[in-house]
């Protein structure tokens, strides 16, 4: 009898120990650097956004962890993806942040990317950004309604810069509004760059008529004086430096275009791990902290987070697949 009891006792024991050995094995999630990466150049929109998240993260003392941006650029976020898809699978210290971008390179014709955002773990929708059509401080053009009128004459002799490849967001979001206008949309002559400040530096160089992009990436030089927008596509006029910049509804071109920026995490992210960043996320966007963040940098503060993130970006995949359709760019 006392050697069944000793035998219990020591089974306790060993069971015990490894039990709490297994916690020391374990550390709680996050326990060493997060890396979150922009899949474009340094200083485009990507980068600028996730700078200004981890900062606010650390500002808010919500994250303890180090954390770093990494810009990995190339066929729009495409590259990035589908290394990130195979070697990161469950890699819960690597998210990534894009936009409808990825959802674009699926769906079109074009299309670099066999994978989406089913492919990954969407965990939060951080903000909404605006496209603009922007041009030089020097340039000829004053107002949308003579950049379209020059265009309907003869699209071909106006160059439109954007920061990401044909038929992805910047292109997008200027062919829709230019062929709303009676604009020719497949004789538009369309120049791509890997990122927003290269798009920037060319159209400043004169290398480059009209640049098409978003608020976040040509609010410092409008500020400077250094371009004119002339149109942003937003449902009322934006604040700050946009305050005097007609949408393009006032123009009489209803053509909304959502642009939104999120973050993501590995295929096979762990339930802790997704959690965990779904809880941070959402406290973030109830700071004072973030808020300012959104109205410094002229974002609209539509966030969502986990199942709800995910039925937005349902929505989102069935229109642009639509939209596309209706331009002729479709798969």
């Amino acid at each position: 009898m006392r050697s069944n009891c000793s035998k219990k006792v020591v089974a306790a024991l060993v069971l015990a120990t490894m039990v709490t050995m297994s916690a020391i094995a374990a550390p709680k999630y996050p326990s060493k650097t997060i890396t979150f990466v922009a899949p474009s150049g340094a200083g485009g929109a990507f980068d600028m956004a996730l700078r200004t998240i981890t900062k606010a993260l650390t500002d808010t003392k919500l994250v303890d962890q180090q954390m770093l941006v990494e810009a990995k650029p190339g066929g729009g976020g495409s590259v990035f993806l589908a290394e990130y898809v195979v070697k990161d699978t469950k890699n819960d210290y690597k998210l990534f942040l894009t936009s409808p971008t990825m959802l674009i390179n699926n769906l079109k014709k074009e299309g670099n990317s066999p994978f989406t955002y089913r492919n990954v773990t969407p965990l939060a929708q951080f903000f909404v950004d605006y496209a603009v059509i922007a041009v030089a401080s020097n340039s000829k053009y004053k107002d949308i309604k003579s950049l379209f009128a020059d265009m309907k004459n003869d699209p071909s002799k106006v160059s439109v810069v954007g920061g990401s490849g044909p038929g992805a967001v910047d292109h997008l979001s200027f062919l829709l509004p230019a062929s709303k206008a009676g604009v020719n949309p497949q004789k538009i002559k369309y120049i791509s760059y890997d990122g927003k400040a290269e798009a920037m530096a060319a159209i400043l160089g004169g290398n480059g008529d009209v640049l098409t992009s978003v608020t976040a990436s040509v609010s410092e030089f409008l500020e400077a004086g250094k371009v004119r927008v002339l149109a942003v596509n937003a449902p009322k006029r934006l604040g700050g430096v946009f305050k005097d910049v007609p949408t393009l509804r006032e123009a009489g071109i209803p053509a909304d275009f959502v642009i939104w920026r999120g973050v993501f995490g590995p295929p096979q992210m762990s339930a802790e791990a997704k959690e965990y960043w779904i809880d941070i996320f959402t406290k973030l966007s109830k700071t004072s902290v973030w808020a300012e963040e959104l109205a410094k940098r002229g974002w609209d503060a539509e966030f969502l987070a986990g199942d709800d993130f995910v039925k937005g970006l349902d929505q989102q995949n069935a229109d642009l697949a639509e939209l596309l359709a209706a331009l002729g760019m479709a798969k």
